[in-house]
């Protein structure tokens, strides 16, 4: 994202979760606001992905979604995750894909968590 306030947030969010791991409340509250600058930026993928992330968290109180592997189509066109690190780290990649929209990889993963929030 190109907004100095919305990498404020994320750098806030990511910070948060080293410290406190997925506190739902603060948490929450981040997510809603660094969609906002998602918003204003119109990046539709982002909006939805954050949109679905803060659902999921209210949901679940946690981020159940597992870290997605390298490679992630599978020959059924399923999306494989992998289980080796941990629902806090796998939230951490997500919130810090949205930095740098410039890069495919980090667009391309965007939508497979997208996919697997839709699930």
């Amino acid at each position: 994202m190109e907004n100095k306030k919305a990498i404020k947030v994320i750098d806030k969010i990511l910070k948060d979760l080293d410290k406190t791991g997925v506190n739902a409340d603060v948490l929450i509250d981040d997510i809603k606001e660094l969609r906002t600058y998602a918003l204003e930026e119109q990046i539709p993928l982002v909006v939805k992905v954050l949109r679905l992330t803060y659902e999921h968290i209210e949901e679940n109180d946690a981020f159940l979604i597992p870290m997605l592997d390298d490679e992630p189509i599978e020959e059924d066109g399923s999306v494989e995750a992998s289980t080796d690190e941990s629902p806090v780290e796998s939230l951490k990649y997500l919130i810090s894909l949205i930095r740098n929209l410039n890069n495919k990889a980090n667009i391309a993963d965007l939508k497979e968590y997208r996919d697997l929030l839709n699930n």
